[in-house]
């Protein structure tokens, strides 16, 4: 689901905006985002592919990804609902929308308060996959499986954060990031990767549950100033694009698509999400 408003569309075909305009994606789940590219105060790229096997099933992908530029701020959500837990595609959903809200509205991010918010999500999607019946026709022994599935709530690992560029009214921009969960989280500065500052901290035991909030510990935080004149760039993808892990420079718009078709596989092995911003 895309929104834009104002403005008129670029070479790219992306809707290029007036300073008061607002563009929000949000993925599908039932198909495919090719890669796109938004160019403003930030230049954006993003794409979103299920797994082959999901593709042939008709069956939801697992990611969810989101964010929204407004003028000088931009907010953003990428989750990976688990696989073996119950309905890790609503799981996803229901923890991507709710942080999107969260970092509309927050006006102070901290770890305290996205705990809190994790929590109270937990609450609000526990209600909701509960909903969720099991189909009597499923067979008896799965039909179990699903069940005592559903009785352990769902679970998914995210990346949220939130990019607020120096204005004439705000001096120092702030990044500010979260995470739990084996997603990739990269940041340049000036075309140097800072690779020491995440660290070995995407672990798969790391995640949200839709019973209990944050799962393997405290979610990870990072947060730092932005001047006017560094250049940045952001990257996120979900570990159905780990080839990416190789690759230390910026990488084309057709190759990011290459990976994404993934015809040497005959499709994806696993969902994949690709979110980044360069400032």
């Amino acid at each position: 689901m895309k929104r834009s408003y104002a403005g008129s569309m670029d070479s790219w075909g992306a809707r290029k905006k007036s300073p008061t305009s607002t563009y929000y994606y949000e993925s599908k789940q039932t198909g495919e985002e090719p890669l796109t590219r938004i160019r403003d105060l930030f230049t954006c790229r993003y794409a979103y592919g299920r797994a082959a096997e999901s593709v042939k099933l008709s069956e939801k992908g697992q990611d969810f990804l989101a964010f929204s530029l407004n003028e000088d701020v931009c907010r953003f959500v990428l989750c990976d609902g688990v696989g073996l837990s119950y309905r890790g595609d609503v799981a996803s959903r229901l923890l991507g929308q709710g942080l999107m809200e969260w970092l509309e509205n927050q006006e102070e991010l901290s770890s305290a308060s996205l705990e809190r918010k994790l929590k109270d999500l937990s609450l609000e999607a526990d209600r909701e996959l509960r909903d969720l019946s099991v189909d009597s026709a499923t067979p008896k022994l799965l039909r179990e499986v699903l069940e005592e599935k559903q009785r352990m709530g769902s679970e998914a690992m995210y990346i949220c954060g939130r990019i607020e560029l120096p204005t004439r009214f705000r001096r120092k921009g702030r990044l500010w990031l979260a995470w739990q969960g084996d997603s990739r989280v990269r940041l340049w500065h000036k075309q140097r990767e800072l690779t020491s500052l995440f660290g070995d901290h995407f672990r798969t035991a790391e995640r949200w549950s839709s019973r209990i909030g944050p799962v393997g510990g405290k979610p990870h935080v990072y947060s730092s100033r932005l001047d006017h004149e560094s250049e940045y760039r952001l990257q996120l993808y979900s570990d159905g694009l780990n080839d990416l892990d190789a690759v230390m420079e910026h990488i084309p718009d057709e190759q990011v698509q290459v990976l994404m078709n993934a015809l040497h596989t005959d499709g994806l092995e696993d969902d994949a999400s690709f979110l980044e911003f360069m400032w």
